[in-house]
């Protein structure tokens, strides 16, 4: 397990210091900073994600269109967990008038 934890360390700061750079963050490059194989990148479900999320930010974070995306999963993630919350309102009120009826 270990030598899963230091992979993704290598990877997290290959990501960091090329975002850091202004350079692309491509798995090529990272997977040569980290000096792992490029498959490893792409197999590893967590190494593969970092190295997405890296790439996402530094390709949308300063235009108007991965704002816009940004905003809109936040909002439907917003959306999410207020039906969640009426949800659970919904539950308590029923409870409690079953309590209610029942004391």
């Amino acid at each position: 397990m270990p030598a899963d934890r230091d992979e993704l360390a290598w990877v997290e700061a290959a990501c960091a210091k090329l975002a850091a750079a202004g350079q692309p963050v491509t798995f090529a490059e990272v997977a040569a900073r980290a000096r792992i194989s490029r498959t490893t990148l792409y197999r590893r479900a967590d190494l593969r994600a970092v190295v997405e999320e890296h790439r996402a930010r530094g390709q949308d974070a300063s235009t108007l269109t991965g704002l816009a995306v940004q905003i809109d999963q936040l909002r439907r993630s917003l959306e999410a967990v207020a039906a969640k919350v009426r949800r659970h309102e919904e539950t308590i009120r029923r409870l409690e008038r079953a309590r209610r009826k029942r004391g």
